[in-house]
């Protein structure tokens, strides 16, 4: 069991996706480019390609991020956050903000 004060320490942002890109070689990787407004762009690498027949349709949406996360290499790549997402089987689900949301703002 985490603790209220281990759960503290997540930084949960909404980011806007401003581009994506498959990572070669890679069946389940796409590249991120995520804007958190007034706290700049970072590239995320996120495990989600199977779930999109055209990964562009991410492009514009809101999301939540785990801003704060260590910086990871994956694949070659560096990963500067995590997107949080639900999935149960064949079903998933970005989690999304609505769209007068700004980019960079604290979830709670």
């Amino acid at each position: 069991m985490a603790s209220i004060e281990d759960f503290k320490k997540i930084e949960i942002r909404i980011g806007e996706i401003l581009s994506v890109q498959a990572v070669p070689d890679s069946e389940k990787l796409l590249k991120l480019a995520v804007s958190f407004g007034s706290l700049g762009e970072r590239q995320i690498i996120a495990g989600i390609k199977t779930y999109f027949s055209d990964p562009t349709f991410l492009v514009g949406k809101k999301c939540s991020f785990v801003f704060n996360l260590e910086t990871r290499t994956i694949f070659g790549l560096e990963s500067q956050g995590m997107i949080l997402c639900a999935s149960e089987g064949e079903k998933f689900s970005l989690l999304e903000a609505q769209a007068d949301i700004p980019a960079g703002s604290l979830v709670k």
